[in-house]
């Protein structure tokens, strides 16, 4: 199934953020399992699980885990992946209680004279609760990947 963005209302967050990091480096660190795992998340979360298959049509599964409460999954499936420049992707909970279908996620990691620039548009999110909180995980998570990349 093919998932077009909704034009006819904003259904999107987007967020920007540079890296003092190579392309390479910053794609590596958000495809390889053990790397997502020390980032992913806002703060208050872990990643205790995660399962990558970096190919069109490929699934990944990460299991995250609240400080309190119980872990549920963010599973989706690759529909573009083109290192280090792009992925698109599926976005879908499962074990949470969400009324949400499939959305759609596109980052762009952009060289910017050796640091990169990423640029994160999660689509069709339903509403603007569910978009206020995705971006604020989005940018949580990104917080965290700024430390991951100056350790």
């Amino acid at each position: 199934m093919r998932i077009a963005p909704d034009t006819s209302r904003d259904t999107a967050v987007r967020i920007t953020r540079t890296f003092q990091a190579s392309r390479e480096r910053v794609f590596r660190a958000w495809t390889e399992p053990a790397q997502l795992q020390q980032w992913w998340g806002p703060e208050g979360f872990s990643t205790p699980s995660c399962q990558i298959d970096l190919r069109v049509g490929g699934g990944y599964r990460l299991t995250m885990k609240p400080a309190a409460g119980d872990s549920f999954d963010l599973v989706g499936t690759y529909r573009e992946v083109r290192p280090p420049e792009r992925l698109v992707y599926t976005w879908a909970w499962r074990g949470r209680d969400v009324e949400m279908g499939e959305t759609l996620v596109t980052v762009e990691f952009l060289d910017r004279d050796g640091a990169t620039e990423v640029v994160v548009t999660h689509e069709l999110l339903p509403n603007e609760e569910r978009r206020d909180g995705h971006r604020r995980g989005w940018e949580g998570s990104l917080d965290r990947l700024v430390e991951l990349l100056t350790r």
